[in-house]
């Protein structure tokens, strides 16, 4: 069955083995940058030569660093299932792209553009920040589909709302990745943007931070 004719995303079986890859890749890293400090760190204290002390210095601190970030991956990775559960895939060939020169975004900011879903004339461009997460997807955003590399992303596949946050992946699905809109208080809260109560209630279903109902109608 096409993945677009599930009820969610979660439904599609090819979509349950990426997540489980993905879920199991960070779980993996958490176990293995900490048992990698760790070693180094023992290696470290109990070497007494001076050169050694120099070279094992920077592989210790950058172990430490990922040990500290992977448990941002793992979250990550239960934030992705999370939208997966309550949308399905809509799937776009060559959806409009660019790098910078929309609200919000930087010059060297890529943004993918997605259609409201309550109102299908207005295009919403959703930002990818730089971070580590989405370097294969800056890599390819922006440069039109005339390489070998750009045309990996000719069709996106799409689970979530644009006015709030979505899944994006590659045809697989493959190379998982949260987008969320902006604008969003130092909170984390995102915009209602005049959704449908329907809508807005399935955004707090996937995860999205919005405002209490009552304090957005006072």
């Amino acid at each position: 069955m096409p993945p677009t004719h599930h009820p969610t995303a979660w439904d599609d079986p090819a979509t349950r083995r990426a997540w489980v890859k993905l879920v199991t890749c960070a779980l993996l890293g958490q176990i293995l940058w900490l048992a990698a400090w760790l070693g180094l760190l023992v290696w470290y204290v109990t070497m007494s030569l001076t050169w050694t002390l120099w070279l094992f210095f920077v592989p210790l601190l950058y172990s430490f660093y990922r040990a500290f970030l992977q448990p941002s991956y793992i979250s990550w990775a239960f934030h992705t299932r999370r939208l997966l559960r309550a949308y399905p895939w809509q799937v776009f060939e060559e959806p409009e792209n660019g790098i910078g020169k929309v609200p919000g975004a930087t010059a060297g900011d890529v943004w993918l553009s997605f259609p409201n879903p309550e109102r299908l004339d207005e295009k919403l461009p959703m930002i990818l920040k730089v971070h580590v997460r989405s370097m294969w997807w800056r890599r390819r955003l922006g440069r039109g589909y005339t390489t070998e590399k750009t045309r990996q992303i000719r069709e996106v596949w799409f689970a979530g709302d644009p006015r709030f946050a979505a899944v994006i992946a590659a045809p697989g699905p493959r190379r998982f990745h949260v987008v969320q809109q902006r604008p969003m208080n130092r909170r984390g809260v995102a915009d209602p943007r005049d959704a449908s109560p329907a809508a807005l209630e399935r955004a707090r279903c996937a995860g999205v931070r919005l405002p209490d109902a009552n304090s957005a109608t006072g």
